[in-house]
């Protein structure tokens, strides 16, 4: 069960969330719907990297097997939504399994390249595929029903469906699930040696995070009315992971953290300069060489430095 203190800023941060489009207008619900699938697809790497230990540079394919989904059963075949979602989830999670079933056979870096394999292998099915995907022109014209169709009633489709995806992984992460994949991150030898099936544990937590993943695909995908082989492409992989890095990647809510501040940088960066990719750069380094626990680890040093607990 989640603290009271922690209960009560969930809370806080829901109502806020839920005052947006009153507080704010048009572009500030835009921007609030795309900060939140973000922060799902941030939180849903989480699970391999922050508590199983797992480095991917893959994860952007799941998050497109999701959208391409979600909107191949929308559009195509006129699935309606309470279905093609379930399904388009369902299925990311599946191509996740098949995908985990074998990179959770090789450890450190050599997992890393092969999960960044895979990814490939998925943007270029999408890149070729083309009478499915549309290829490198992407999947556009996804339908959407009339209930979520403007922008203020998909924000408010998104943050339920993003607050019950961030409940759900809370469970999970805290779960003896969870407090597993925590052991297996800090000795998986030892963990082994306690009688745990290490090998299946980091499979489970594979197909959890690529279940999710695409959860947050098929929302980007209903929110852009389209999906985009670039949505498979390992830049968009680096990217999840430096938010994960940014927040903090030894605590639940840094990623939702890293995913906010990033995704903000990204457009305030945007309306200046050309050069997003040189700041990136510059935010990797300072992450790597200065805040390695991330924005919530700074936080955590500057109250413990005040003397609070």
């Amino acid at each position: 069960m989640p603290s009271r203190n922690l209960s009560l800023a969930a809370g806080a941060i829901l109502v806020l969330l839920a005052l947006l489009p009153a507080l704010g207008g048009r572009y500030a619900v835009d921007l609030g719907t795309q900060v939140l699938i973000y922060a799902l697809f941030a939180l849903s790497l989480n699970v391999l990297i922050g508590y199983t230990g797992n480095v991917s540079f893959g994860h952007a394919a799941y998050f497109a097997i999701g959208g391409y989904a979600c909107a191949v059963l929308l559009t195509t075949w006129k699935w309606p939504l309470p279905l093609a979602l379930p399904a388009a989830v369902v299925l990311s999670g599946a191509a996740a399994a098949v995908i985990g079933f074998f990179c959770v056979r090789l450890t450190q870096i050599y997992f890393a390249m092969l999960t960044l394999a895979f990814a490939m292998l998925v943007w270029g099915v999408a890149f070729k595929w083309k009478a499915v995907t549309g290829g490198d022109d992407g999947f556009t014209g996804v339908s959407v029903p009339a209930l979520i169709g403007n922008p203020t009633s998909y924000y408010y489709f998104t943050l339920a469906v993003v607050a019950a995806g961030v409940a759900a992984l809370y469970a999970i992460c805290h779960s003896a699930f969870g407090m597993t994949l925590v052991a297996i991150r800090e000795n998986d030898v030892r963990a082994g040696f306690i009688g745990v099936d290490t090998r299946r544990m980091r499979w489970a937590s594979f197909t959890v995070a690529g279940t999710f993943a695409g959860l947050a695909g098929a929302l980007f995908g209903m929110y852009n009315r389209g999906m985009y082989i670039e949505n498979a492409f390992w830049t968009t992989s680096a990217e999840v992971l430096i938010m994960c890095l940014l927040g903090g990647i030894h605590s639940f809510v840094g990623p939702l953290v890293g995913a906010t501040v990033l995704h903000l940088l990204q457009v305030l960066t945007n309306q200046y300069t050309p050069y997003w990719p040189t700041v990136l750069g510059l935010i990797l380094l300072t992450v790597v060489l200065v805040l390695p626990e991330g924005l919530v680890g700074l936080a955590a040093r500057l109250r413990a430095r005040m003397g609070r607990p």
